[in-house]
């Protein structure tokens, strides 16, 4: 069997204007200035209290905190009133992707449980993905946790996995726990940089990506 984790946000899911929308307002609750968007699309894949100390570092921890809740509650409700959407092609590559015998599905995402439930339960991917590794049981990335316990819940060698997604975070990530990764060039880090990290290629759309996933498996193999 092989294994193809996703990233979500960025990756899957264009949510980056539920992201930028969220951490306005966390900040001008504790009466903030909000970051430049540039900023805050660049933490995305951060665990939520490791992306806040990255963006404002100078404040106390405490100060910190309540950004955090403030950006939770904000998500949520606007999660609620306009779901994220997915990016072109995604959803009709997972389904083809889940239709082989040779292939699992997981995720490894800095979402919550609940948001990513929210999100699979809106686009109707239920029973797509065999593992779900979200932020609530892991430290962030680009710390191996998330792949080390996908590997181990689905039994895959790490040499026939694959991780895909859109940050620096998600390639680190997957050169720490030693599995191939793919990049998008649609998501919210430069190529070069994904590049850099040591990404092994990347992918321009969906509809590249069933013939890349294999090609980069036999490849490493």
């Amino acid at each position: 069997m092989k294994l193809v984790i996703f990233d979500v946000d960025g990756t899957l899911s264009d949510s980056q204007a539920h992201i930028a929308h969220a951490m306005t307002l966390a900040f001008e609750t504790v009466g903030l200035a909000p970051p430049p968007r540039e900023a805050v699309l660049s933490i995305v894949g951060l665990s939520l209290p490791q992306a806040i100390a990255r963006l404002a570092p100078e404040l106390g921890v405490d100060v910190q905190e309540r950004i955090v809740e403030g950006y939770k509650q904000s998500y949520f409700t606007h999660r609620a009133a306009s779901p994220a959407p997915l990016y072109d092609g995604a959803r009709e590559c997972l389904l083809k992707l889940s239709a082989r015998d040779d292939l699992l599905l997981g995720v490894a995402t800095g979402k919550s449980r609940r948001g990513l439930d929210a999100l699979i339960a809106h686009h109707g991917l239920e029973g797509i993905f065999v593992t779900r590794q979200v932020a609530d049981n892991h430290p962030s990335k680009p710390n191996p946790s998330m792949i080390e316990a996908a590997l181990s819940e689905t039994g895959v060698a790490r040499e026939r996995a694959v991780m895909i997604g859109d940050t620096t975070f998600d390639i680190e990530m997957a050169r720490a726990a030693r599995v191939a990764a793919l990049g998008v060039n649609w998501g919210y880090h430069p190529v070069s940089d994904l590049l850099a990290a040591g990404a092994n290629r990347i992918l321009t759309g969906f509809a590249e990506l069933e013939a890349a996933v294999d090609e980069i498996l036999e490849e490493v193999a």
